[in-house]
C-alpha cells in the first residue's frame, strides 16, 4: 500500500487510479434533486442547477439518484438511465458542469424496498420479503436470481450511456438502505442461495455490479463506491463487514471511495450521530482511517458534517481522507469549495429546521428521525429554487416546507424519506 502524503493541501489535484486528474480535494457530493420531468430524463432545471455548481469551485460533482429501472423509483421525478433514449439531454446535462472545467459523475441506484409507493405502478422489490421496520411499509417481493442478473445489468448498461452522453464517471450507491445495501445487510438479505446465506455471498451482488460497470465502460472512465460504514442497526451490517467488502473491492478497479452510513430507519446521513462524532465535524472519520490498510491506492471521501475549512485541512493533511464530500451546504452557498479554498469563509453556514408541536410529537414519531426528514425536504425545495433560476430562500418556514414535502412525495414522506 502506498502511503497517502502527509500535509497535502485542499487545493491539490488528486489523480485517481484510472488516470483521471480531480483539480482539487473537495466535492459536491449527491443530493437527490428529483427535478427530472414526467418521462423521468432530465430538463433544463438540472442543466441550470449544475452549471451553477460547475463554477463552484469544486474537484468532482456528483449527481444524485439517477435509477436503473424506471418501474422502481426512489422517489418521484428521479432521473432514469436504461438506455440512450435521452442521450441528447444527458449530453447537455454533463456539458453544463463539464464546460466549467469540473469532472461530472452520476450516482447509480436502485431503491429496493426503499421504493416510493407514490412512484410504482407495483409492489417493490428487495433480496428477501422482509419490509422496512417502518410503520406502513409494504412488503417486497424477493428477487429471482434471475431479476438479481438483470439489475446488474442494468447497472452496466447505464454506465455505458453516461460515458457516451460525456459523464466523467460513476458512482455506485452501495449506502442509506438501498438496494445494494440491503444485499449486505443480514437483516434485510436472509436468502440462503449464491447471493446471501454468509458475508462473503451477501456481497456478491456488489462486487458483481462493479465488475460489470468497469468491465462495460473505457480504462479512463471512473467508476466509484459510495459505502456504509455500518448501517446502525443491531444485528445488521457491522464495520468489520465493511471493511470485508472493501478489501474484496481493492483490486477490482474502483477510482473512489466514499464513506457514508446509515439508512432510512437509522438516519446517520442525516444528522443523527453521536455527539463525540460531531465534535469531530466528519460523522464518518474515524471509520475511514481504520480502512487504508485494505484499499490500498483508491483514494478515500468522507462526506457528512464537515463545515470547517479547519476540519477539512487537518482531515487532508493528516491523510485520514483524500477527499472532502460537501452535501447541504452546497445547496444554501452553490460556490462552498470556492469560498472555503479561497479563505472567503471558514465555516460554511448550516441551516436548521425543527418540527414544531414537539411534545405532542415526541409522543407518536421519533423527533430526531422528522427533524432530519424535514431538513433535506428544505434543501430539496431550494434545489428546485435553484433549478428554477432563483436564489435559496434561507427564510423558508417549516409548514411551507411541509406542504411542499407532501406534494412531492405523498403522506409517506412522514415515514421515509430518500437519503443522499
Amino acid at each position: 500500500m502506498t502511503t497517502p502524503p502527509q500535509h497535502t493541501t485542499l487545493h491539490e489535484p488528486l489523480t485517481l487510479p484510472c488516470g483521471q486528474v480531480l483539480p482539487n480535494r473537495i466535492m459536491k457530493a449527491a443530493l437527490s434533486e428529483a427535478l427530472g420531468n414526467a418521462a423521468h430524463a432530465p430538463d433544463h432545471r438540472l442543466e441550470r442547477l449544475y452549471s451553477t455548481w460547475s463554477a463552484g469551485g469544486y474537484g468532482l460533482v456528483v449527481t444524485g439518484n439517477v435509477m436503473v429501472d424506471r418501474t422502481q423509483l426512489g422517489e418521484p421525478g428521479n432521473v432514469v438511465i436504461e438506455d440512450e433514449r435521452d442521450l441528447d439531454a444527458l449530453s447537455r446535462w454533463a456539458k453544463a458542469t463539464k464546460d466549467g472545467g469540473v469532472p461530472i459523475w452520476v450516482q447509480l441506484n436502485h431503491p429496493g424496498r426503499q421504493s416510493n409507493p407514490l412512484a410504482l405502478g407495483h409492489r417493490p422489490v428487495a433480496p428477501s420479503a422482509i419490509p422496512l421496520t417502518l410503520p406502513g411499509s409494504p412488503t417486497p417481493r424477493e428477487l429471482t436470481s434471475a431479476e438479481i442478473e438483470d439489475v446488474i445489468e442494468r447497472f452496466a448498461t447505464a454506465a455505458a450511456v453516461c460515458e457516451t452522453a460525456g459523464f466523467d464517471g460513476v458512482q455506485i450507491h452501495g449506502a442509506h438502505g438501498y438496494l445494494v445495501a440491503q444485499f449486505l445487510s443480514p437483516l434485510s438479505n436472509q436468502r440462503d442461495d449464491e447471493w446471501g446465506g454468509d458475508p462473503e455471498r451477501r456481497m456478491r451482488f456488489l462486487i458483481e455490479v462493479v465488475r460489470r460497470v468497469r468491465a462495460r465502460v473505457s480504462p479512463g472512465f471512473a467508476v466509484g463506491l459510495k459505502l456504509n460504514s455500518a448501517d446502525f442497526q443491531r444485528g445488521g451490517f457491522t464495520e468489520d463487514e465493511s471493511r470485508g467488502v472493501l478489501a474484496a473491492l481493492a483490486g477490482e478497479g474502483l477510482d473512489l471511495i466514499e464513506v457514508s452510513g446509515g439508512g432510512y430507519e437509522t438516519p446517520a446521513m442525516m444528522g443523527a450521530a453521536a455527539d463525540s462524532t460531531k465534535a469531530r465535524e466528519a460523522y464518518f472519520l474515524e471509520y475511514a482511517r481504520t480502512v487504508r490498510a485494505v484499499v490500498g491506492d483508491v483514494p478515500i471521501a468522507v462526506t457528512g458534517g464537515f463545515r470547517s475549512r479547519a476540519a477539512m485541512t487537518e482531515a487532508v493533511a493528516g491523510g485520514e481522507c483524500d477527499v472532502i464530500g460537501l452535501g447541504r451546504p452546497t445547496v444554501t452557498t452553490t460556490d462552498a469549495a470556492d469560498a472555503i479554498l479561497t479563505g472567503r469563509s471558514d465555516q460554511l453556514e448550516v441551516h436548521r429546521v425543527r418540527a414544531g408541536l414537539r411534545g405532542v410529537l415526541g409522543k407518536v414519531v421519533d423527533l430526531k428521525s422528522l427533524d432530519g426528514i424535514l431538513e433535506l425536504s428544505w434543501h430539496t425545495d431550494q434545489l428546485h429554487r435553484v433549478g428554477a433560476g432563483l436564489e435559496p430562500d434561507l427564510g423558508r418556514g417549516k409548514i411551507a416546507t411541509t406542504v411542499a414535502m407532501v406534494r412531492r412525495n405523498g403522506t409517506t414522506s412522514f415515514g421515509r424519506k430518500r437519503g443522499l
